[in-house]
């Protein structure tokens, strides 16, 4: 395997991790790895993208499940609590924009507000699958280029003073 192919499965996998996701694979793929900036994007975007489905239709199954279970029981229930409560204040207040809500939720980049917390909102609120889903891929396009053109900012910034 070529090491350019190496570096693009890293960022795609590093994608697909909860909390970091594109986040840190953005910057990684353009300042560590100097990947071409498109292709570094669309790898990432598809490693962040690939795990919303199981997301939205398994997770609040795996915690429903779950929270009657001895050792995990207790966190399973504080997740759909505190996913439901959440929820249901994000309702109150967006109504009818609640995708867009969504949107900027994932596209927010700080931690907690990616793909994977926004998908599971998203499936503890009955939300549409196909709407969810559009609204979180527009929200990871929108961190990806928040982060993208902060760090390489950063980077350019550095650069000049040194």
């Amino acid at each position: 395997m070529s090491e350019t192919l190496l570096h693009y499965v890293i960022v795609f996998f590093i994608s697909m991790v909860p909390l970091i996701e594109l986040r840190v694979a953005v910057p990684m793929a353009i300042n560590l790895y100097h990947l071409p900036v498109l292709t570094s994007y669309v790898v990432c975007i598809i490693g962040n993208m690939l795990p919303v489905p199981v997301i939205f239709f398994f997770a609040r199954k795996v915690l429903e499940w779950g929270k009657d279970k001895k050792v995990i029981g207790k966190f399973f229930t504080f997740c759909l609590e505190k996913g439901h409560k959440g929820g249901a204040k994000l309702q109150e207040k967006t109504g009818r924009g609640l995708y867009v809500a969504l949107f900027l939720f994932v596209g927010i980049p700080i931690p907690g507000t990616g793909a994977w917390t926004g998908t599971l909102a998203a499936s503890l609120l009955d939300m549409d699958f196909k709407k969810s889903v559009v609204a979180v891929m527009l929200g990871v396009v929108l961190a990806g280029l928040i982060m993208g053109a902060g760090v390489t900012s950063i980077v350019e910034l550095i650069k000049q003073i040194i």
